[in-house]
């Protein structure tokens, strides 16, 4: 009997632990999280660790003000379903906050957010 318990236990161990996986984590940003940049980039693109949901997933980036300064709406790579990215506007130098919210295919929802600076001169 103590085996049947042992083998039930961990049963649902493995069971439990399978299902905290499916949340959609970031995995990397481009530009990199917390990183200074010489160059304002064209665009913003995060990477996450599940697909995600398209309808259900947005990215937006604000200036020090709280101003958007993304063109919106995010989109998701069609040829990499865990990729989320969004145009920016031309941008000055500065720090800007990237938003997140998504949805992932298993319908788990997750967010965050992270700031990039654009350093100023040559």
């Amino acid at each position: 009997m103590t085996g049947l318990r042992a083998m039930v236990a961990l049963a649902t161990l493995l069971l439990l632990g399978s299902t905290a996986s499916g949340h959609a984590f970031l995995d990397r940003a481009e530009p990199r999280v917390g990183s200074t940049v010489r160059t304002a980039p064209a665009q913003v693109r995060v990477w996450f660790t599940e697909r995600l949901e398209p309808a259900f997933s947005t990215l937006e980036v604000v200036n020090e003000r709280g101003e958007r300064v993304d063109t919106g709406p995010a989109q998701v790579d069609e040829a990499s379903p865990a990729t989320l990215q969004v145009s920016l506007k031309p941008i000055e130098p500065g720090t800007y906050r990237v938003k997140w919210r998504v949805l992932s295919v298993d319908t788990h929802v997750t967010e965050g957010d992270f700031t990039f600076r654009v350093a100023g001169g040559p």
